[in-house]
């Protein structure tokens, strides 16, 4: 898909979307893995900006819990945390290309940034 095609395969997506109904689907507990995901994207992208703060921060917070050993090495200028690719793909079973791959597809197919040069990051010391 060339990126054009990409473009307004996502503006057809989200013009689908408003904030009720995204809410909605998270909180329906039938709701499909990639529907609910969807929903959490659009949000991530789209809602209001302390909606956007609370989500990074349950997604923080469930990251902690599930793999307590993976660390952010540091964050960008939003507040994301970065972590080390070496110890994403080791913590996850990869090989350090397998979960490059993994990322750089993710980033393409939900139109959220994951992968960053360490120029565009913030040390933790």
């Amino acid at each position: 898909m060339d990126k054009e095609t990409k473009r307004k395969t996502t503006a057809e997506f989200d013009a689908h979307w408003d904030v009720e109904m995204a809410l909605a689907v998270m909180q329906d507990p039938h709701a499909e893995a990639k529907t609910w995901a969807d929903a959490v994207r659009w949000l991530l992208l789209n809602g209001p900006p302390a909606l956007q703060e609370l989500i990074r921060q349950a997604s923080s917070a469930a990251t902690s819990a599930q793999f307590p050993e993976l660390k952010p090495q540091g964050y960008t200028d939003s507040g994301e945390p970065v972590y080390d690719i070496k110890v994403l793909a080791q913590t996850l079973g990869l090989s350090e290309a397998e979960a490059g791959q993994r990322l750089s597809e993710m980033q393409g197919a939900a139109g959220i940034r994951t992968l960053y040069a360490p120029k565009d990051t913030h040390k933790l010391h």
